[in-house]
């Protein structure tokens, strides 16, 4: 780096260093722990800022606003009214009204809400269908004033699988939770949702302000919505709230009755948030740093990983996963894995997704023989 760059960036790392923990950027290989026994150093600092602010540099907004968000979505038929499996009725696209209505929210409650690029090293991430096993998978990308991504993903496997999947990433002026949404049904008999605001920090108290207190009352009207994970397999102490809403059921009627009025309380929440909390702009690169360790941790563990390169293609599924789903994180050597759990699209249903007394699994999802432990992680398919 040229002495005289590096002279420019000098008093950004010192403010940093003057207003957060000393803590090392996160590369290729290094822990996304939070130790704050490292310091960071002056050109190491700079790099790492100028890494990560590369990925949230701003762009002229569009002066058709709305008509950009709705020209997106069109593009690929959303939102969807039919199956891609044709044999089946006009309810199949289950999670659809959750889609239109985060839609709607958005456009109305967001500021400078405009539509970001979903094609990334000339692949384009919109929309990926395989026709012979009957599955699409649609994706749209947007930043605005409070968050710098929010993504959201729509994949219709016909009654086999339905899932619906948003993430919103708040801007990094904001020290505060991502909220994490995904929901799925498979079949049409076995369901599974997660909604949460899911903390950056392993300690809620080291965000800008508390927010577990917040969810409370809404979680306790919802007793269907109040499961928890076994933590015999699955580390809830990363990356998850004590207020998460889970839910493990088979009666369809809870996605409207109680999944769907919750869901929209927490969206809302996490804006009103966003909204309350006073921006601090020194801690762009402290936030950026935990919302990478985010995205590594969910890109290394997602078990669906290999349901994308099966059905679409390797390629297509690596830079899926690292360059859209997770884009801030570091990629795995050899990329994802390029096998497909059964019953996520095409084959019939295999293994059971509640096995293990309904705990989650992490690790390898494959294990116990082969059989296949369904449980995407909270942050993708």
């Amino acid at each position: 780096m040229k002495a005289q760059s590096l002279l420019l960036l000098v008093p950004v790392v010192a403010a940093f260093r003057s207003t957060a923990p000393r803590h090392p950027f996160i590369g290729p290989g290094r822990s996304t722990g939070e130790s704050s026994t490292h310091s960071v150093d002056i050109e190491g600092g700079a790099i790492g800022l100028l890494k990560l602010e590369a990925s949230v540099k701003p762009r002229p907004l569009s002066p058709t606003l709305h008509v950009a968000i709705e020209e997106a979505e069109a593009t690929q038929g959303m939102p969807w009214t039919a199956s891609i499996d044709a044999a089946l009725g006009e309810d199949a696209i289950l999670y659809m009204p959750f889609w239109e209505w985060q839609l709607d929210f958005m456009k109305s409650h967001l500021t400078d809400l405009r539509v970001e690029p979903t094609t990334f090293e000339d692949i384009d991430f919109s929309f990926k269908e395989n026709t012979d096993k009957k599955a699409r998978i649609v994706n749209l990308n947007f930043s605005c004033r409070e968050y710098r991504k929010i993504r959201m993903t729509y994949y219709d496997a016909g009654a086999n699988t339905q899932v619906f999947n948003s993430v919103f990433y708040p801007a990094p002026e904001y020290n505060l939770p991502v909220l994490g949404i995904d929901l799925l049904a498979f079949n049409r008999k076995k369901y599974l949702a997660i909604v949460d605001f899911q903390p950056i920090h392993k300690v809620e108290a080291d965000h800008a302000q508390p927010f577990e207190h917040i969810l409370s009352p809404i979680k306790e009207k919802y007793e269907s919505l109040k499961g928890r994970m076994s933590t015999k397999f699955y580390d809830e102490t990363q990356f998850f709230s004590q207020q998460m809403l889970f839910a493990r059921f088979e009666e369809e009627q809870i996605i409207s009755k109680d999944l769907l009025p919750a869901f929209q309380q927490y969206v809302h929440t996490h804006l009103d948030l966003v909204k309350s909390t006073t921006p601090e702009p020194l801690l762009r690169y402290k936030v950026l740093e935990r919302q990478q360790a985010y995205d590594t941790y969910s890109a290394e563990r997602d078990p669906a990983t290999g349901l994308f390169a099966a059905m679409f293609g390797k390629e297509w599924a690596d830079g899926f996963v690292y360059d859209f789903l997770f884009s801030l994180s570091e990629k795995k050597e050899g990329g994802v894995p390029a096998f497909m759990p059964p019953g996520m699209g095409g084959a019939p249903m295999g293994g059971n997704p509640y096995a293990n007394g309904g705990a989650p699994v992490r690790g390898n999802p494959y294990a116990n023989g082969g059989a296949p432990q369904l449980v995407p992680a909270v942050a993708s398919v």
